[in-house]
C-alpha cells in the first residue's frame, strides 16, 4: 500500500536504537526524510546508515539529549532548515529503571518525568507551529502498554507514561484539525535492550540458551511471540499517513493481545 507520505520530512526523537530507530526506519521506506537523534554519537552513526540504506529520503542525524530544552530547539530549527519544513513527529523515549516504590528516590520520579512527559512536552511545542503550517501534519507517540495495564516491577513506567497518553488525548482536540495525534502502546518488543536481557538470563542461568528465553518471555502473549520492531514501525508510519487520514486520538495497542482490558 502507498502511505502517500513520501518526500515528507519527519522528526523521530530518541531513534539511534530501539523502537524509535523502527519507526525512523519505516518512514525512510516510505521515501520520507528523516531527522533521527540520540546521545550516543557512534549509534547515532550507525542508525543514520542504516536509515538511508532503508529508503530513498534524506536523513540527517542529530546528536541531542531530548531532555534538555536547549537540545530540543535546536533539534527541531535543524529538521526544519535542512528539510525545509516539517510534516511529521514521533516521540520515543527510553524505559526508566526498573524498582518498586519504596525503592525509589525522589531524584528518579523527577528524572522520569523529564524522560518521558517533558521531553514530548518540549518537542511537541517546538514542532507545533512548523506541524501546523504542513497539510499533513502528524504526532504520533510512543508510550507503553503499562499506560492502561500496571506491569510489576515498573513503577515509574506505569505512572509517568499514564502523563504522555493524557496529553495526546487533550492534544488530539486542541490542535485538530490542523494535526492529528495519535499514540502507540507496544508491548513486548525484540529491540536490543531485550536482546541483551535476554542474553544477560542465558549467562546467569536463568535459561537454557536465547530460545528457551524467548520462549519465556512469550508465554502471556496470546499470539504466543514477541513483536519485531519493523510491526510497529509500520504502525507509526501508517498513523503518519493520508491512509490513516480519520484516525485521531487513538491510542493503537502494539502488543499481540497481552492487554486483557
Amino acid at each position: 500500500m502507498d502511505l502517500g507520505i513520501d518526500g515528507n520530512a519527519a522528526l523521530v526523537t530518541a531513534s539511534s536504537a530501539g523502537l524509535g530507530k523502527a519507526s525512523a526506519l519505516a518512514l525512510a521506506a516510505e521515501g520520507v526524510d528523516v531527522t533521527i537523534c540520540g546521545r550516543d554519537g557512534s549509534r547515532l552513526s550507525a542508525a543514520a546508515d542504516d536509515v538511508d540504506e532503508a529508503g530513498s529520503g534524506d536523513v540527517h542525524p542529530v546528536r541531542a539529549d531530548v531532555t534538555d530544552p536547549d537540545d530540543v530547539t535546536r533539534l527541531v530549527d535543524e529538521t526544519v532548515e535542512a528539510f525545509g519544513g516539517l510534516d511529521h513527529l514521533v516521540t520515543s523515549a527510553g524505559n526508566p529503571p526498573s524498582t518498586t516504590f519504596l525503592e525509589t528516590t525522589e531524584r528518579q520520579w523527577y528524572q522520569a518525568y523529564d524522560q518521558l512527559v517533558m521531553s514530548t512536552v518540549w518537542t511537541i511545542e517546538r514542532a507545533c507551529p512548523h506541524l501546523r503550517e504542513s497539510s499533513a501534519g502528524t504526532i504520533v507517540c510512543l508510550t507503553s502498554r503499562t499506560v492502561t495495564e500496571a506491569v510489576d516491577g515498573l513503577l515509574l513506567s506505569n505512572t509517568v507514561r499514564r502523563g504522555v497518553s493524557g496529553l495526546v488525548q487533550t492534544l488530539s482536540r486542541e490542535f485538530a484539525p490542523e494535526i492529528r495525534a495519535n499514540s502507540v502502546l507496544p508491548g513486548l518488543i525484540e529491540t536490543d535492550s531485550v536482546v541483551d536481557l535476554l542474553e544477560a538470563g542465558v549467562e546467569r542461568g536463568e535459561y537454557a540458551d536465547y530460545d528457551e528465553g524467548l520462549a519465556a518471555l512469550s508465554a502471556d502473549v496470546p499470539l504466543g511471540r514477541i513483536g519485531d520492531p519493523a510491526e510497529l514501525g509500520a504502525v507509526v508510519a501508517f498513523l503518519s499517513s493520508e491512509r490513516a487520514s480519520y484516525v485521531n486520538g487513538a491510542e493503537v495497542p502494539i502488543d499481540g493481545g497481552t492487554i486483557r482490558g
